[in-house]
């Protein structure tokens, strides 16, 4: 796991919210990252825990442990990072959280049972989300966590097609912003059996957007009767262009609304 484990945790740090939003299902209002390492014979500290408030105003300390792997001392190790930010922290209310996104058919238990101790946290499988949860947010930061999701009975190359063209019309004037994401995309991926060249596929649909010619910002003749009415229309037409294209690929009607916001009744007129 080793350095792809720890790209993966730097990508969590940065879809904290979303996570805590439509994972953990917790209204954020505040988030403040803290650091909990504790020095013992070997260096440990928790994958990601924040001071957060909520919408309420209430206050605590959020710990989310990142497993890409089943660990049979996870509760244990759940459990020293719970004295760890209690020690550092005293009097803090503190929430736990194991997010798994392995490969494998989850099999950690959510605490420790026994005559002298009664602990437990929760543990969320990614594989368990409907993966247009994400894909119904108009974040980046959401659509790459779909990666890990449930696609439902879709076809990876589908759903991944899906995605790169949202996160295409998302970041459309930010060509750094959306590298970006392709890689955070990979990198999430990593952790499913897709045997998917991610980034050969985002190059492929990228290059036939790229050739439709709405898809450039402004035109002449929509220039000369106003700029926003002539966006308004090629932003439209682009639309559509994308919405025939994913048609053509078989994407079934309800994720095409989704990533072109055309409404369905609109898409379903394409249908040749």
């Amino acid at each position: 796991m080793g350095h792809k484990d720890i790209i993966s945790k730097q990508v969590f740090k940065r879809i904290l919210i979303d996570v805590a939003t439509y994972v953990f299902k917790l209204e954020l209002d505040k988030v403040e990252l803290i650091e909990t390492e504790q020095q013992r014979v070997e260096d440990r500290r928790a994958d990601l825990t924040a001071k957060v408030s909520d919408i309420k105003g209430c206050c605590f300390i959020l710990h989310i442990e990142i497993q890409n792997r089943n660990r049979s001392d996870m509760p244990d190790r759940m459990l020293r990072y719970l004295t760890d930010i209690r020690l550092n922290y005293p009097g803090e209310e503190v929430f736990q959280y194991l997010l798994y996104i392995g490969r494998e058919r989850l099999t950690m238990p959510d605490g420790i049972q026994t005559r002298q101790l009664d602990y437990h946290y929760v543990v969320v499988d990614m594989h368990d989300i409907d993966y247009k949860v994400f894909m119904a947010q108009d974040t980046p930061d959401a659509i790459v966590m779909a990666i890990l999701c449930d696609f439902q009975g879709q076809p990876a190359r589908q759903v991944i097609h899906g995605l790169l063209t949202k996160l295409i019309r998302l970041t459309q004037h930010d060509a750094k912003q959306l590298r970006e994401y392709i890689s955070m995309l990979e990198i999430l991926a990593s952790n499913r059996n897709i045997d998917i060249d991610i980034q050969q596929e985002f190059e492929m649909l990228h290059v036939e957007i790229e050739k439709l010619p709405s898809f450039v910002m402004g035109e002449k003749k929509g220039m000369e009767k106003g700029m926003e009415k002539g966006m308004e229309k090629g932003e439209k037409r682009k639309a559509y262009l994308v919405a025939k294209r994913l048609l053509s690929l078989n994407m079934p009607i309800e994720q095409v609304a989704q990533i072109t916001e055309l409404e369905p009744a609109e898409i379903e007129k394409l249908i040749s």
